[in-house]
């Protein structure tokens, strides 16, 4: 029961969050709104750690994973999104982010040497249909240049967490995953801040009580909190489950989207999450019943 709530609370807090970052980055510059996050994250992991006991230097083992964690889903995940909801609609930027599962399936074909089955390609084009769906071809604006560059950073975020995907499925675990999420955060605020310096010079906050609201919730509840139920609810319930339950994630995240920013709820977003999440459904369906196989056969 325990699980079912975290699980709950999770798709709430991560699909709430997509409307939440949008109107926090209306009060910062983008890159500082990433940095804070991850430094308020660190802090609330540091804290939820440490009266566990479980803070404690990664082994050498798992430090190539922290890196791919740390600078690819921490850092670039989290800055392209950012960037991409500037300009894309919450609603819409939680589709496309959550298009990651359609693109484990064909990287798992290339550098796993996993099987592109059937099931596998009839979900990915399914998928893929939903992203087309998703565009309108016919009705996009095209012209617009930055709307086109916001939704293509969008799909690249997808990419980029489904290498993350890759390298955790080769990787031999030393430590447990909670016990390295601050050390991921570590890496992935250290190369944000430098950038956020750089490009955007000092942070320039509004000072307004939204912005810390935005603010404390992306840093406690979707960083900290989120990770570790996210790696709670992995181990104590089926994989299949989880996977697709979080296809709620980019479902409420559409609906929250509507309620507090008044985004429109279109054919178009509601055909093309719809498409995406049958594929992503078949895709763990199919990742389930082979799992059963090799297991009834072991």
């Amino acid at each position: 029961m325990r699980a079912v709530v975290l699980l709950a609370l999770l798709v709430m807090v991560w699909g709430g969050n997509w409307p939440i970052m949008k109107i926090g980055l209306t009060h910062i510059q983008p890159l500082w709104f990433c940095t804070f996050r991850l430094a308020l994250g660190l802090v609330s992991m540091v804290l939820i750690l440490v009266p566990m006991g479980k803070l404690r230097l990664p082994p050498r083992g798992d430090w190539p994973v922290l890196a791919s964690l740390g600078l690819l889903n921490m850092a670039v995940f989290m800055v392209l999104t950012n960037l991409a909801l500037l300009v894309v609609p919450a609603g819409r930027s939680a589709i496309l982010a959550y298009s990651t599962p359609l693109w484990v399936a064909p990287g798992a074909a290339l550098f796993l040497g996993e099987k592109l089955t059937r099931g596998r390609l009839a979900g990915l084009l399914l998928g893929l249909g939903g992203i087309v769906v998703l565009f309108n071809p016919l009705t996009f604006d095209w012209g617009n240049r930055p709307a086109v560059i916001g939704n293509l950073m969008l799909l690249a975020a997808a990419l980029v967490w489904a290498a993350v995907i890759l390298h955790i499925r080769g990787h031999r675990w030393n430590a447990s995953p909670l016990e390295l999420v601050p050390w991921q955060m570590l890496i992935g605020l250290v190369p944000v801040a430098l950038a956020a310096a750089v490009i955007e010079g000092r942070p320039a906050p509004d000072g307004s009580f939204e912005l810390a609201w935005t603010l404390v919730y992306n840093g406690t509840l979707a960083t900290a909190f989120a990770y570790w139920a996210a790696v709670t609810v992995n181990r104590l319930l089926p994989a299949l489950t989880v996977s697709l339950s979080f296809l709620s994630v980019p479902a409420f995240g559409l609906m929250i989207s509507a309620l507090l920013l008044g985004e429109r709820l279109s054919f178009t977003n509601l055909g093309g999450l719809a498409l995406i999440a049958g594929g992503v459904g078949v895709v763990a369906l199919v990742g389930a019943r082979e799992a059963r196989t090799r297991t009834a056969s072991s």
